[in-house]
């Protein structure tokens, strides 16, 4: 199925920067609780992520990420995902982030 010019619009991939990261035990596949920030627009918003097969939680803080910031959020146990960072999902179920090549503005639009 393709997806329309107008459709693609719709979707705000916004650059933000990990914050915080911490643990998150009561997910059924292993994961994280991110805090991103995505500058002064859109502010601070929080997701969980199953990236621990190749990150660990000191390589995430401050490194800038790519997220869909405008989809509705989504209760995940206790949790509430407020954004979904992107990312490729290899073979083994390992997902490798989207991110810009070099520092830039949080909030910057992706398209």
């Amino acid at each position: 199925m393709d997806l329309s010019w107008t459709e693609f619009e719709k979707v705000e991939m916004r650059v933000g920067t990990i914050l915080e990261v911490n643990d998150f035990p009561e997910a059924r596949n292993p994961a994280y609780q991110l805090t991103i920030d995505f500058g002064s627009e859109i502010g601070i918003r929080k997701t969980s992520a199953q990236i621990t097969k190749r990150y660990q939680k000191e390589t995430l803080l401050d490194r800038q990420i790519v997220a869909v910031v405008n989809f509705p959020k989504k209760q995940i146990g206790k949790f509430m995902s407020e954004c979904l960072v992107l990312g490729a999902v290899g073979a083994e179920g390992d997902v490798i982030l989207l991110a810009p090549d070099f520092k830039i503005e949080n909030g910057l639009r992706i398209g």
